[in-house]
């Protein structure tokens, strides 16, 4: 029931693609039976997990971004939680535009919402594929094209399938280490793989990994940081805040493929996981001097001053009064005299008053919050499936399944304060939990119909029903409390990210059902037509139906010709219809905390939000397949317009004037919130592009020669928006935010004892913004760059393989911050670069082999 692919890179590593040209067996695309590739109706890259594990990268996202070039995934150093579970695109939409299939069937999503996605990926709430080790896979299917009438809500980009390991006997266990080459970064990956026989008719394959990996720093010292320094401030650490890539420790994951022959053509499967990890992140630096509701006054030159008396009983008792100005805060680069606020006379004769204090007591170098998680995701799948032999249902085929999934994502913060607290403020909090779960249940029904065509009519059939819940899990009392002082103008909640309150804690639920039928059949030896039509209702939001047409001709032995239409949607997920989340943002060089509320919540309402819907869409996609030999050529052409899309509004300024308004809405404190953003439907996107895939092998040198080329050129035009929920930053940065142009060519090597590949990789021009300031502040247009990749593999006999490689081998720079802005962020690159700002990275591996 799928459809035969070859791999964008087959002929890489000199594996996927032998003498005799094998093709290989994919699951998605179709519900009729395998197919060659030349007959294939839509693109489908298929990427071996061999190969993906040949590369430097550390995580599966990383190894997808060298494969598939309309993948991509960003690295996020100061982004929430976005830095713990990383989001990706395909095609230029955002990480849940594409579905994920663990063997043919549907991925449960992470917890995590990325509320600083990088542009396009803006509130986007994927699947955590980083979980999935590249040696548990026997590959990897990406199908480019819309696919939601045959698989349902998020296959508007496409739909990416990982199919485990099957073996019943053999295995492997491999060490990598590897470090970039500024000396940091340094990291170690464990895997194996074990295929036993389960029965003299099954198999158990179990597969694990380790990994642990230090965090890098492309970190400056921040002027205002070291103005404090200069200045005579002996507190403030140098650099003020690292960054770079996170702190991974403790990565564990294990996954389980099972099978077993019932006999009667019946088999029953089983595949699950368990993955936990621990990371830590950076934040940016609070400065003693200048942030406003810590230490100053409206970020002005006024100290803030705790009064213990008016916190207490009401009745004000410390002599210093903020309203005159009677402690004054020097900005940064001040005399060294009065650089350091705790050497000045009226700081000194302010804290002589106990009934006085300030946040200088507790921190007076300032401090930079770090930001970590504790991930875990876990998976079940259980089904059935083979032919039906009796009965009304006789000669079809079936396939019964039924699948669980968890993510949970516990947050924490450390190195910061609860300023409303005073000076009995804790420093590290437990700041609460995100969880997914989802249950699935899937139907099927194929067979085939002779009614009179060149081949019998393939009609397929099923229903699936879906639960989805997204909870939130309160944090410790310290970090969401408002303490004695909020009323005196100091923030409230653990700085940097406030804890889940008990009034944002709870379970929100969503169910739906689907019923789809699928057709397809050659009407003539040349012409094979499918259709697929599918209807969805889900209790939140009603009814949903949408279809898809493909089509594909033959012109000679060679050459064919394919096309696909499709109409499609995207729920929202019920994380982004009810969370809740504070978040520290910078924008134009200050630091601005905003809060992220539900759509239906008052401050949100206030501001102009309304009931979330579900996003459509409509593709359009043509193409050609040419193969002749050793030669594989596909060229695709393809239209995504996505109507009422959904994402993370702009910044929304709360404003003096709205204060009271909001109060009696229920908001509480709203003169410390900056800004308000929340989920919308306030824009329509017509992505389109081009992909082009090619590869060829030969013998060569006296071995076997590989070729390989993909390119992909991609360009979102925002066709409408609403200006009052979506800034004109925001709409370019969705334009432009990503290269139009990405292309890989590779060349590999193979002999009996030896193997080796050159890699490289363009990518055009962007517009780079720093972190989700979509200003003209901190952005500009990055030039295009070239890095190389390159690998060299010596088979020490049939079971030791030893390894040597190296990502961007000549140590390509990323695009460096253009001049103002490394400072304010305390950085050197864009974090928005397709490529990854750390540099070089060279890493070995030793593999063996059983």
């Amino acid at each position: 029931m799928a459809l035969v692919g070859t791999s964008a890179y087959a002929a890489e590593e000199g594996e996927a693609i032998a003498e005799e040209n094998i093709e290989q067996i994919v699951v998605v695309g179709s519900r009729a039976a395998p197919r060659s590739v030349a007959d294939s109706a839509v693109p489908i890259d298929v990427v071996g997990g061999d190969e993906l594990g040949k590369s430097g990268a550390t995580d599966m996202l990383d190894m997808l971004a060298s494969a598939v070039p309309s993948f991509a995934a960003r690295a996020q150093p100061i982004s929430d939680a976005a830095s713990l579970i990383r989001p990706v695109n395909l095609r230029g939409l955002p990480s849940d535009s594409t579905l994920v299939l663990v063997n043919g069937k549907r991925r449960h999503r992470a917890s995590v919402i990325a509320f600083q996605g990088g542009g396009v990926n803006d509130g986007a709430q994927g699947p955590d594929i980083s979980v999935i080790p590249s040696v548990a896979l026997k590959q990897v299917e990406v199908l480019r094209d819309g696919a939601a009438a045959q698989y349902g809500s998020d296959a508007i980009a496409g739909v990416m399938n990982f199919v485990l390991k099957d073996d019943a006997d053999g295995g492997s266990i491999s060490v990598k280490t590897g470090e970039f080459s500024e000396g940091d970064g340094a990291a170690t990956i464990i895997d194996g793989n074990v295929g036993l026989p389960f029965t003299d008719d099954g198999f158990v394959n179990i597969s694990f990994q380790l990994k642990n990996a230090d965090a890098t720093s492309r970190s400056i010292q921040r002027p205002d940081a070291q103005g404090l320094i200069d200045a005579g401030n002996t507190d403030v650490i140098s650099p003020a805040q690292i960054w770079g890539n996170p702190e991974i420790e403790d990565d564990i994951t294990i996954f389980a493929n099972v099978g077993l022959d019932l006999g009667d053509d019946k088999e029953f499967y089983m595949f699950g996981n368990y993955s936990e990890r621990d990371v830590t992140g950076g934040f940016y630096y609070r400065n003693p001097h200048s942030r406003g509701n810590v230490y100053s006054i409206d970020e002005g030159e006024t100290l803030l001053v705790g009064d213990v008396g008016l916190a207490e009983t009401g009745v004000p008792s410390c002599s210093f009064s903020n309203a005159t100005a009677a402690v004054p805060l020097a900005p940064s680069n001040v005399p060294a005299n009065v650089g350091n606020v705790l050497n000045t006379q009226p700081y000194m004769d302010m804290i002589a008053d106990p009934n006085c204090f300030s946040m200088n007591q507790v921190r007076p170098g300032g401090y930079t919050p770090a930001f970590g998680g504790n991930i875990t995701d876990t998976s079940l799948t259980i089904g059935t499936k083979g032919d039906i032999k009796s009965g009304f249902l006789t000669d079809w085929m079936y396939d019964l399944s039924g699948s669980v999934g968890r993510n949970e994502s516990s947050f924490n913060l450390s190195n910061t304060l609860n300023p409303s607290l005073g000076l009995s403020t804790p420093t590290t909090f437990e700041t609460g939990k995100y969880i997914q779960l989802e249950k699935t249940f899937n139907a099927d029904l194929v067979r085939g119909i002779d009614i009179g065509l060149y081949e019998d009519l393939n009609f397929a059939a099923g229903i699936e029903w879906r639960e989805e819940s997204f909870e939130i899990v309160a944090g410790e009392e310290s970090s969401w409390k408002a303490g004695p002082y909020a009323d005196q103008g100091f923030n409230i909640g653990s700085h940097g990210f406030k804890g889940f309150g008990p009034e944002t804690a709870g379970t929100n639920v969503r169910r739906n059902i689907a019923a789809y039928v699928d057709v397809e059949a050659y009407i003539t030896e040349s012409l094979m037509l499918g259709a697929a039509v599918r209807h969805e209702d889900f209790n939140t939001f009603g009814t949903t139906t949408d279809y898809k047409l493909t089509a594909q001709f033959a012109l000679t032995d060679d050459l064919s010709l394919r096309a696909s239409h499709s109409t499609g949607f995207r729920a929202p997920t019920v994380g982004q219809a009810n969370v809740v989340n504070t978040q520290t943002s910078i924008v134009e060089g200050n630091l601005i905390q905003t809060f992220l509320a539900p759509a239906t919540d008052p401050l949100a309402a206030f501001y102009g939000a309304s009931e979330l819907t579900p996003e459509e869409s409509t593709s359009f996609a043509g193409g050609m397949v040419y193969q002749n030999g050793d030669f594989f050529l596909t060229v695709d052409a393809y239209s995504i317009e996505v109507t009422d899309r959904l994402a993370q509004s702009s910044q929304v300024d709360v404003l003096a004037e709205d204060y009271d308004d909001l109060r009696l809405l229920g908001v509480q404190n709203p003169e410390l919130i900056s800004g308000v953003t929340f989920f919308t439907n306030d824009f329509d996107t017509t992505t389109s592009g081009l992909d082009i895939v090619s590869n060829y092998s030969m013998s060569l040198f006296g071995g076997e020669t590989g070729l390989a080329m993909a390119y992909n050129f991609n360009q979102t035009e925002v066709d409408s928006f609403n200006p009052d929920t979506t800034s004109d930053g925001k709409v370019r940065r969705l334009e432009e935010g990503m290269p139009e142009h990405r292309g890989t060519f590779t060349v590999s090597q193979s002999w009996d004892s030896m193997s080796m590949f050159l890699r490289a990789n363009y990518f055009g021009e962007y517009w780079a913004v720093h972190a989700d300031d979509t200003s003209d502040w901190g952005a500009e247009t990055a030039d295009s760059a070239v890095t190389f990749d390159a690998e060299a593999s010596y088979f020490l006999n049939d079971s030791i393989t030893l390894t040597a490689g190296a990502n961007n081998i000549l140590d390509q720079e990323a695009q460096e911050l253009k001049p103002g802005t490394k400072g304010a962020v305390g950085g050197v690159y864009y974090e928005s670069g397709p490529f990854d700002y750390n540099g070089a990275y060279y890493y070995v591996k030793a593999t063996y082999s059983f």
